[in-house]
């Protein structure tokens, strides 16, 4: 079975572009980025009516390639905000698709990977897939607590690039996935602080509106003062929440969400910009601490990842901070398209059981 070779078609939804990537079995054979404007998504009213739009380019560039789409053993799509589940891949089924129509967990180009996989799966008569949605919880009852019973804590987070960079970190300590206790810092224009404890998520940040300040988001904030501009009529709900998802962080001190242009402005003696810049990798050190707490310090290997921790600035100021606690491992970037092919590639494989939405965790 392990020499059996499984072709995938990976898809990616953003905002203003689809990423399609081709596997054979761990190998990328194709890789291409639909790009679409302002003026061709302009008459959808809502992300989930760009389906058929995004479908049909999808085709159009299958076939332009001569990718015969019957060749394909699965189609995987990336997972949105849908309801909170336990970490895996999930076949595609009616109640996924729904809830991206609804969207569930709130707006996001996200929410159509799943229904992107399942339409072109159903056209080929083959099976369809998501891997560790944004919403996958398996955090500890003492996580979920926030202060007040009506808004108890969510479980978003960068679930994807998180499990499949600490996959790859227990690989090089030599060790198995449910073996080790890691501390997994994803560090993008999201932010999230994971700790994983013997395979489980046991706690983390929400990545929307919780923990540190990142490039664009401006993490948590002082609760008194953000109630009183809540309410004090200047901005609209939605442009409170741009404000806080976008327009935060990076962004509102220094105008760029631009870690490089940030950097040589401290290079050139940029005194705000330095200030600035260090105090976001104080919080995010401040993070990354506090989950060696819900690790009771038994910690094998703090792990950095994601797009900042391509910047030696950044891996050096929170080795400086952090180190203390133990090893730290760099994983630069991240590479959604190949993480959710393997996730559909163990099950190809019989190495994992795929999963029924909506699988709560115990």
């Amino acid at each position: 079975m392990t020499n059996q070779k499984f072709k995938i078609l990976v898809i990616n939804p953003g905002s203003t572009s689809t990423k399609i990537s081709v596997f054979e079995n761990e190998k990328e054979l194709f890789k291409n980025i639909i790009h679409h404007s302002k003026l061709e998504l302009e008459p959808f009213k809502r992300v989930w009516d760009q389906y058929e739009f995004r479908k049909k380019l999808i085709k159009e560039l299958l076939e332009a390639h001569n990718i015969n789409p019957k060749s394909f053993s699965a189609v995987v799509g990336r997972g949105g905000l849908f309801r909170s589940v336990v970490s895996g891949t999930y076949r595609v089924n009616e109640l996924m698709i729904e809830d991206g129509r609804k969207a569930y967990g709130g707006e996001h180009p996200a929410n159509l990977g799943a229904v992107l996989a399942f339409g072109i799966g159903w056209d080929y008569h083959i099976p369809s897939f998501i891997v560790d949605p944004p919403s996958v919880d398996e955090l500890d009852e003492l996580a979920r607590y926030t202060g007040l019973p009506e808004i108890p804590k969510k479980s978003i987070f960068h679930a994807l690039n998180v499990k499949a960079t600490a996959r790859l970190a227990v690989s090089d300590l030599g060790k198995k996935y449910h073996e080790v206790n890691l501390i997994v810092a994803h560090l993008g224009g999201g932010i999230t602080v994971s700790a994983i404890r013997k395979g489980r998520v046991i706690d983390t940040n929400n990545a929307l509106d919780t923990g540190p300040y990142t490039p664009e988001r401006a993490g948590t904030l002082p609760m008194f003062d953000f109630a009183e501009w809540c309410f004090s009529g200047k901005d609209s709900l939605e442009q409170i929440k741009r404000r806080m998802v976008g327009g935060g962080g990076l962004v509102a001190y220094l105008g760029t969400n631009n870690c490089k242009e940030v950097e040589k402005r401290v290079s050139e003696g940029d005194r705000k910009a330095k200030v600035v810049y260090e105090a976001m990798l104080y919080q995010i050190a401040q993070e990354i601490s506090s989950r060696a707490i819900a690790l009771k310090g038994d910690i094998d290997a703090i792990v950095l990842t994601g797009g900042m921790t391509e910047s030696e600035m950044v891996v050096e100021k929170l080795k400086e901070w952090v180190g203390f606690l133990g090893k730290v491992l760099v994983y630069p970037g991240e590479d959604e398209m190949k993480s959710l092919a393997l996730g559909a590639l163990r099950v190809l494989r019989g190495e994992e059981e795929a999963r029924t939405y909506p699988e709560r965790v115990e």
